[in-house]
């Protein structure tokens, strides 16, 4: 009987002693979690010697193409009209609140100075400057946050294990040297958060290669430990396609909205962490040549509003041209989306999903007492709001300010329009009593 009684003790001991380790986020992460939540709006930048070849960022593993090969591919990478000042500025016009700049991606070249290899934008190429101590400078002066991405695999390094892509490059051993590359991931992150000022994310990719060798040891919470211990307000996101891990800050949908799956992505249970979903702004992350087909301003809008609807942020892509150039065509769209936030940001900015699930004439936004209802796609003149419960005090048209009609009914309120909605959003702005 003794024996059990210390047998129970001891297994109380040691589930307060996991207890008392699991992730307890600072004051500080939970600020920089609310900001980001407030933010709603970032851009994506996949950049990388894949950018050369002009086919997409996975051509490496796609065509098989030998590691020593690819890697030649740096002595010709000179990206002479990159203008980090320009980048920012346009993307800070779009409405924008952040940059993810992808510092390394799967192709295993890093697009920063690192002193753990000399696969990197300063020692590889002759292009000799450090792009992302540029674009951090520019994010710090003109008021963007910049968030990092970073690649859980690598297609080219010897030590990297083998998942199931990049098994045709050539390297040499599958099972590589974990604590080896373990250890140069980790020697990274720190120069990453050390040497380019305030990071608002990383955001981490890779972890599904593993997906058929369950028993792989990712070791994130000892990495995601080190990411908060030099910087505690520093998130952490990881585009998994699970529910969040612990350590995690925010959670990643890739492709498509929270709750949604037609990508086939994004399966996993919402949870109450602050939201983000990734997008392409035509068909691909990195620069592809013959993918023209840009989504319209609208469409880019409309995905911005509904992942605001749903209490999310929209970081929506552009891959960077070889030259160092943002396409015309995405330049084109940050402007336009930039023209309708300076009209409509309030309805987005600081904003938190409406008390009116999304439906499919759009959705809701809120924020304390106001509720922004976008109308995206109408084909009447009047629109009942399920606000059961909820008294009416006024509504407007949120850009023109003019009154709309509404009145009491079962189960809510109907709005009466001038007319049948026709622009891109039809925002009302309605007032609850509180």
């Amino acid at each position: 009987m003794r024996t059990r009684f210390l047998s129970f003790l001891l297994l109380v001991a040691f589930a307060a002693s996991v207890h008392s380790q699991a992730y307890q986020p600072t004051g500080e992460n939970l600020k920089s979690r609310q900001e980001f939540r407030d933010n709603k709006f970032g851009i994506f930048l996949h950049w990388g010697l894949y950018s050369m070849l002009a086919t997409g960022e996975w051509t490496m593993t796609n065509k098989d193409l030998n590691y020593r090969e690819y890697a030649k591919l740096a002595g010709g990478f000179y990206p002479s009209k990159f203008d980090a000042a320009k980048w920012v500025a346009a993307i800070k016009a779009s409405g924008a609140k952040y940059i993810c700049f992808t510092t390394r991606h799967h192709e295993g070249f890093s697009m920063f100075h690192t002193r753990y290899s000399d696969y990197n934008i300063i020692d590889a190429t002759p292009f000799k400057r450090d792009i992302l101590k540029e674009l951090a400078d520019e994010c710090h002066k003109q008021g963007i946050r910049l968030h990092l991405y970073y690649s859980h695999i690598d297609w080219f390094r010897e030590d990297a294990p083998w998942g199931r892509t990049g098994r045709g490059t050539g390297r040499p051993n599958p099972k590589g040297d974990w604590n080896s590359y373990y250890k140069f991931m980790n020697n990274q992150l720190t120069e990453l958060l050390t040497n380019y000022g305030e990071i608002g994310a990383i955001w981490f990719d890779g972890w599904w290669d593993q997906d058929q060798n369950p028993d792989f040891d990712w070791q994130l919470p000892e990495q995601y430990a080190l990411i908060h211990r030099l910087q505690p307000a520093c998130l952490v996101g990881n585009n998994h396609h699970q529910v969040p891990f612990e350590g995690e800050d925010i959670q990643i949908f890739e492709r498509d909205l929270p709750g949604e799956n037609r990508a086939g992505l994004s399966g996993q249970d919402i949870s109450a962490l602050p939201l983000e979903t990734c997008e392409t702004m035509n068909g691909m992350w990195g620069y592809k040549i013959t993918d023209q087909d840009y989504k319209s301003a609208e469409t880019l809008i409309h995905y911005l509003v509904k992942a605001a609807g749903k209490d999310a942020n929209l970081l929506m892509n552009i891959g960077p041209q070889p030259d160092g150039e943002l396409p015309a065509v995405a330049l084109q769209r940050l402007a336009e989306v930039g023209e309708w936030m300076k009209v409509y940001g309030e309805t987005i900015y600081g904003t938190r999903g409406g008390c009116i699930a999304p439906h499919p004439w759009g959705v809701t936004t809120q924020r304390e007492n106001k509720l922004f209802v976008h109308i995206l796609e109408l084909q009447d003149k009047a629109l009942f709001l399920p606000l059961e419960g909820k008294k009416v005090r006024k509504a407007v048209g949120y850009a023109d300010r003019l009154p709309v009609k509404f009145r009491k009914c079962e189960g809510g309120v109907m709005l009466y329009l001038p007319e049948v909605p026709t622009d891109i959003d039809k925002v009302i702005e309605v007032e609850i009593e509180k």
